[in-house]
């Protein structure tokens, strides 16, 4: 009987060696294909932004957005978004979610196209990357330096004044960075709060995102295949309603606890 485990263990110990193995040209042909996307879409949007201005510039990004999904299906990866339904119309949104991977973005620009939504994100995604960083240069996108939180208050007021004033939606990640292991990291108050101050009839809609780290769970090369990433909206809360530290509090807990460790 041991014999015959032993032999088990060394059939399986080379089968998830030879899976690995396959993931490095999946990867490969994943890669080759994004930048096939990127690369095509650039001068589209070039195109879009100079003859139908803002709103041609965002629709051409939301394709970006969609081809990058569509791309993830080469690594067998399946998006689900639930309960949109419940995300309230024609008011200013802000969009609260957890943050684990690239992948998030994508997802949301895509499946919350509707809400044009503006990002609050990097400023070093401005330079070098194709179609994004040509969008985030002359889109609505709020790019802060991470190193000088200072320089980011001024920037975050306007995007709240604005997202007020046109009914629009705001994102932000609290977390700051990604989570590379799914455990949510502490959930920072600076950002939010300027939006909650400079946005107030906004609604704040909490998204919980699960398991989309774990298609960079290797690093950049090789990705992982074969995993399912769930978008789950959850009530939304007025933030007129509620103190800010009210509204943070069951924003962070409702995030949290929606996460699948």
């Amino acid at each position: 009987m041991t014999a015959i485990k032993n032999i088990f263990l060394i059939f399986d110990y080379n089968l998830k060696g030879m899976k690995t193995i396959l993931l490095y040209p999946i990867t490969l042909v994943y890669y080759l294909a994004y930048l096939i996307v990127l690369c095509t879409i650039q001068p589209i949007q070039w195109l879009a932004f100079k003859v139908f201005g803002d709103r041609g510039l965002k629709i051409s990004f939301d394709y970006v957005a969609y081809f990058s999904l569509r791309c993830n299906n080469i690594l067998g990866t399946r998006f689900t978004f639930e309960n949109r339904e419940l995300i309230p119309k024609n008011v200013p949104v802000i969009f609260v979610a957890n943050h684990q991977s690239l992948l998030d973005t994508a997802g949301i620009i895509w499946y919350l196209r509707k809400f044009n939504c503006l990002f609050v994100t990097k400023q070093e995604l401005g330079k070098g990357i194709p179609s994004i960083s040509y969008f985030l240069r002359n889109g609505k996108y709020v790019m802060i330096d991470r190193s000088n939180p200072k320089q980011a208050i001024p920037k975050i007021k306007s995007l709240a004044e604005y997202i007020e004033k046109e009914k629009h939606s705001a994102v932000i990640f609290p977390e700051g960075t990604r989570s590379k292991t799914g455990v949510p990291k502490e959930f920072a108050e600076s950002g939010l709060k300027i939006l909650c101050k400079y946005a107030p009839s906004a609604y704040i809609v909490p998204i919980t995102i699960n398991d989309s780290w774990k298609v960079y769970r290797y690093g950049y090369f090789p990705l992982s295949v074969g995993n399912h990433l769930v978008f789950t909206v959850h009530k939304p809360l007025k933030v007129s309603d509620y103190t800010f530290e009210e509204v943070f509090q069951k924003t962070e807990q409702t995030i949290v606890e929606g996460i699948k460790l």
